[in-house]
């Protein structure tokens, strides 16, 4: 197990809260999220409304977006801090545990008396792909102060990881602390909802899918031409680059340079859960490390394609070796 990456003092409030008093610190990548444990089925086909099916196998998985998103990163190399909420229950102690083996600094996650921690049911079906039901649990109570608490490390970083899976005031607050430190905001708005042009104007990254760009930009995203004509409109409500994923078709990226389509990697797909979050984080390393946007998207679809060959969320996420081993391969 690697040491959590935590130079700094730990302090707490009297809301619960936890703030953190810089000390030498070494600059990288904080996450605010949600935490969840997944409850994973899988199943031959989706069930209708009042059916019963019989499934194939269930296991219980840690995840939540901004926790599946600080995982990633953490196993591409990434020096990850995370501020979250989770309850008082058996899966608060495993999910901090899951977190923790992957060196993440979990020092600013609350934990909320008497409140269960934020669960997810997921099915699978045999094709690969699934369907979500959220319960928020702990999540919801993510608060501004919890932000203000955890100022310092977001000040400190190189980038900003935010997600919808918790408050939205609270989301924008912290997208606002980071943009007036001129630290980076990484933003992956699911589950989608409607955003102002406000907020969106301090997004440096703003990561969508299919589903998310046309919640955003108005513009149903169906082919390559649609998919620009929904990234520029990003744009013009100001965010600075725009990347959006289409699963096996790619991704697109598109900033003050102009769109540019990226391929897809093939690969027998087991399950999509995780893999936009895969992404996310992976991609976060590598602007963190130097690379170039561009680079840094192709390097970040091989750790997500290789997500979806495994089953479950941060049970599917690959190491950096194994990234670089699955592309090593494909190159040979």
């Amino acid at each position: 197990m690697n040491a959590p990456i935590n130079s700094s003092r730990r302090l707490l409030h009297q809301d619960g809260a936890v703030g953190v008093k810089v000390e030498n610190m070494k600059p990288g990548i904080t996450v605010v999220g949600s935490v969840n444990m997944d409850l994973v089925f899988r199943t031959p086909r989706m069930p209708v409304l009042g059916e019963t099916i019989s499934g194939r196998e269930f296991r219980e998985i840690p995840g939540g977006k901004g926790a599946n998103q600080a995982v990633a990163a953490a196993r591409q190399g990434g020096a990850v801090f995370f501020v979250g909420c989770v309850g008082d229950d058996g899966f608060a102690t495993r999910s901090l545990a899951s977190l923790q083996q992957d060196g993440i600094d979990t020092s600013a996650i609350r934990q909320v008396a008497n409140c269960a921690t934020g669960v997810a049911g997921i099915f699978v079906e045999d094709q690969g792909g699934n369907s979500i039901v959220l319960a928020a649990g702990a999540n919801a109570e993510l608060s501004i102060a919890d932000i203000d608490a955890a100022s310092s490390r977001i000040a400190h970083s190189k980038l900003l990881i935010c997600q919808l899976e918790t408050p939205l005031a609270t989301v924008r607050h912290a997208i606002a602390l980071a943009a007036s430190q001129q630290v980076a905001v990484m933003l992956n708005p699911a589950p989608a909802q409607d955003l102002d042009d406000a907020l969106l104007a301090q997004v440096t990254y703003l990561i969508v899918n299919e589903t998310e760009s046309a919640q955003l930009s108005g513009i149903a995203v169906t082919d390559q031409a649609s998919a620009e004509q929904a990234a520029q409109k990003l744009l013009q409500r100001g965010v600075k680059a725009v990347l959006l994923t289409m699963g096996e078709h790619g991704v697109l990226v598109a900033d003050s340079s102009g769109c540019r389509a990226f391929k897809g990697i093939s690969v027998e797909v087991v399950d999509t859960t995780a893999a936009g979050d895969t992404f996310v984080g992976a991609l976060a390393v590598g602007l963190a490390n130097g690379l170039s946007l561009d680079q840094a998207a192709m390097d970040a679809q091989y750790a997500a394609a290789l997500t979806v060959t495994q089953l479950g969320a941060q049970s599917s996420i690959p190491s950096l070796a194994q990234v670089q081993a699955f592309k090593q391969k494909l190159a040979a």
